[in-house]
């Protein structure tokens, strides 16, 4: 018996750096970058509220 807590531990990698902007936010599932948009358009992702 060794359901419970134990089976929760590990997972898989969802986002890692990204090859455009450098930061930690490119999703390996849905295969685009969160922070700069890569994978998802070539304009980079950029927003006046950013700021």
């Amino acid at each position: 018996m060794s359901k419970g807590t134990p089976s929760k531990e590990g997972g898989k990698k969802t986002h890692i750096v990204c090859r455009r902007c450098g930061k930690h936010a490119y999703n390996v599932r849905k295969k685009y970058c969160a922070s700069c948009g890569y994978g998802r358009s070539k304009r980079l992702r950029n927003y006046s509220w950013k700021k």
